[in-house]
């Protein structure tokens, strides 16, 4: 299927940066700083993860358990979702290697998905959805706010993006579907059609290296856009761009934003531009 130019995140002439749970190298992760630091910035899309507590409320983190960015332990779905704002999301985040933690007691708790929608009303925004059980109230969210022209929902997992296909929403592809699109790749051919709007793939994955310039290739060839994540280092988001890669997810949008102004001229802040080299 072919991209919704109205959707940046799905848009084959766009650049964009996109902040990786929000500007989480200096805030913590999907966190309303995180993500308000990133939109000052001048970031294109905000990325961020959504699971669901045990009352059924979709709630913005990334990790099944609450032990790695809160002060609390435990799983986020065995909670309900009054229980999980108990927790200080701001507890473990430093810069420092933990000398200091500068968000601590800052009153930062989890965000549920309505919270987010209801900051944000008019940015883009890729959704990874953890788990398909999650799935249900994120589409009711997402139509009941009006966000169908301007979200990317895309997941590892095939059980939680697929429920997503065939509607109004723009679908990012599987795990299962990149590894479908490998055999194109080897071949130097392409499918006559793909059922989802973007690529979202990381350079490694579970410490094997990914063909990402060769799928993005395949998927260029189908007007399918390819954002790769998570890239910090200005030098590889260079080189990515220069090779023909749409977005960049990163932790640290501000030397990603310095590098695309240098290598586009844009018409937009989203970088659109018909200049890049073959991959």
């Amino acid at each position: 299927m072919g991209a919704d130019t109205a959707n940046v995140l799905s848009d084959p002439g766009a650049h964009p940066v996109i902040a990786h749970r929000g500007n989480s190298a200096h805030y913590p992760e999907n966190t309303a700083p995180a993500f308000d630091s990133a939109l000052a910035l001048g970031v294109d899309a905000l990325e961020f993860d959504v699971r669901i507590s045990r009352d059924g409320v979709v709630v913005v983190i990334h990790d099944p358990t609450l032990d790695r960015t809160t002060n609390g332990t435990g799983a986020v779905e065995s909670l309900g979702f009054a229980e999980l704002q108990t927790f200080d999301v701001g507890a473990r985040f430093t810069r420092d290697g933990g000398r200091t933690f500068p968000f601590r007691g800052s009153g930062l708790r989890i965000l549920s998905l309505e919270e987010l929608l209801l900051r944000y009303e008019t940015i883009p925004l890729l959704i990874e959805v953890k788990i398909a059980a999650a799935v249900d109230e994120t589409r009711r969210l997402i139509e009941r706010h009006g966000c169908e022209d301007r979200v990317l929902m895309d997941s590892t997992a095939l059980d939680a993006v697929r429920p997503f296909r065939g509607t109004a929403l723009s679908t990012g592809a599987s795990f299962r579907d990149v590894v479908a699109l490998l055999p194109w790749c080897i071949a130097g051919r392409c499918p006559t059609a793909l059922s989802y709007s973007a690529l979202c793939i990381p350079p490694w994955y579970n410490g094997f290296p990914v063909p990402v310039r060769r799928l993005a290739q395949v998927a260029r060839s189908r007007d399918i856009p390819t954002h790769v994540w998570t890239i910090n280092d200005p030098a590889e988001a260079r080189t990515l761009w220069q090779s023909g890669i749409n977005g960049i997810i990163t932790d640290d949008p501000e030397p990603m934003l310095k590098v695309r102004r240098e290598l586009f001229s844009t018409d937009d802040r989203a970088g659109r531009s018909g200049r890049h080299n073959d991959l």
